[in-house]
């Protein structure tokens, strides 16, 4: 068994594409990377071995095994499957220079403080595209009885009685209710005694599934009109669990083909996993998407794309983490597209990239706004980000000529294969190591 993804060659690459190829074919789709991380962060609380099938090979991956590992626990990687095998003896702390690579941390920390009553960990790494605070993280501990010191280093927690206890919390936030914080509390609850509360929880897929996760293993968690509530367990059960395909994958694939006036087959997912204000942005944009008989789903463009104005919110509207790559594609329809982000104060790291290829787009506080069609001519890019370096990767390939891209770092920490699908579909590809 392997405890992380081998991608360090990848990781440095640089990669070059020319464009003007329209992509099709018929792909998989990975398991989702956001569902995975929180999933890896639930594992840590079962009493037996647990087996997440269809974990995806993402840098991020290899990281949440390592800092599992550092607790204590058993766990790895190995051909799409992460396990994890519980600790003796949990060290109540999240290594801190592995916990700043990811952006789970405060709930892989919540994971540690509801078993030991106790973790240290620092402030989370990730994607920088704004501020990402963990206020609400830190209320569901507080809530749970833990005293809360924060400094410069990181954050200490830690509870009277060596235990967590019932509680009631809210998540919400000025822009919607925190996933990660519903997580967190999810998790703290799992192991209090007696029936906690999470008031305005998240009820993204990250949630929905972490919560069938931890009921298939003992734990009862109900949702109403109050909230989510959850019944805490002294024993919580292992086994296997799959991790759903990854919508965000599955949205960019579908987007590439048709900025490139293409097709794209998609297995390990259907329609209906499509949030309802991201089916409706691509199906404004001339996108049909239809469940294939024999499995997975199908995408085309039917006609020229159209221009869209669309604004990104929390479950079950259009997920913020497809808004750059939506960005990419309107370059190519016609007329004047808008993307308002509400659940960011801002997102907007891609837009000089884009502007590179010579988009038309401009970014005013949190909107996005894009004027088509574009001929766009390859250039020289570097993102900073995950979805950022993916608009980039999309905008080469509708642009004319070559370009070389940089940031493959960040691609290798949410995409699996995705260069080698791009590949497959017709995408003309190099990659050259020894970039970042």
């Amino acid at each position: 068994m392997t405890t992380a993804p081998a991608h360090d060659a990848m990781d440095t690459a640089l990669v070059r594409i020319t464009g003007g190829h329209p992509l099709s074919g018929r792909i998989p789709v990975q398991g989702s990377k956001n569902i995975a991380l929180h999933l890896y962060a639930a594992a840590l609380l079962a009493d037996v071995p647990v087996a997440l099938t269809g974990a995806p090979n993402i840098t991020d991956s290899g990281v949440c095994a390592q800092i599992l590992c550092h607790t204590g626990a058993r766990a790895g990687y190995d051909d799409g499957c992460f396990t994890v095998s519980p600790a003796g003896v949990i060290c109540p702390a999240i290594h801190p220079e592995l916990g700043r690579r990811v952006r789970t941390t405060a709930v892989l920390a919540a994971a540690v403080l509801a078993r030991t009553g106790q973790v240290t960990f620092p402030y989370p790494g990730g994607d920088a595209f704004c501020p990402r605070l963990i206020d609400r993280h830190i209320a569901a501990m507080q809530a749970a009885g833990a005293e809360v010191v924060t400094d410069a280093t990181g954050i200490r927690a830690r509870c009277d009685a060596r235990r967590v206890r019932a509680f009631t919390v809210d998540v919400s936030t000025p822009y919607g209710p925190s996933l990660g914080a519903t997580v967190s509390a999810l998790l703290l609850a799992s192991r209090a005694h007696g029936t906690s509360l999470i008031t305005h929880p998240s009820i993204e897929p990250e949630v929905s599934e972490t919560a069938r996760f931890l009921a298939e293993r003992g734990v009862l968690v109900h949702l109403d009109e109050e909230g989510l509530h959850v019944s805490g367990s002294d024993w919580i059960a292992g086994g296997t669990f799959a991790v759903a395909g990854d919508r965000i994958e599955a949205a960019t694939m579908v987007m590439a083909a048709a900025a490139t006036g293409g097709s794209v087959h998609l297995d390990n997912i259907t329609v209906t996993d499509f949030p309802a204000g991201l089916a409706r942005a691509l199906a404004d944009a001339g996108i049909t998407m239809i469940n294939d008989p024999s499995g997975g789903m199908q995408a085309r463009l039917c006609e020229a794309l159209r221009p869209v104005e669309t604004a990104t919110g929390p479950h079950p509207a259009l997920p913020t983490d497809t808004a750059p790559q939506l960005a990419a594609m309107l370059t190519q329809a016609g007329g004047s597209s808008v993307i308002d982000e509400r659940v960011y104060p801002r997102r907007d790291t891609h837009v000089p990239g884009l502007r590179g290829f010579g988009a038309d787009i401009t970014a005013d506080g949190s909107t996005i706004r894009v004027r088509g069609p574009v001929r766009l001519r390859g250039t020289e890019a570097e993102a900073a980000d995950i979805r950022a370096v993916t608009a980039l990767l999309i905008a080469a390939l509708a642009a004319d000529g070559t370009s070389t891209i940089r940031g493959m770092f960040h691609l290798r920490r949410g995409y699996g294969h995705l260069l080698p699908n791009l590949a497959t579909l017709g995408a003309e590809i190099t990659t050259i190591p020894g970039g970042r």
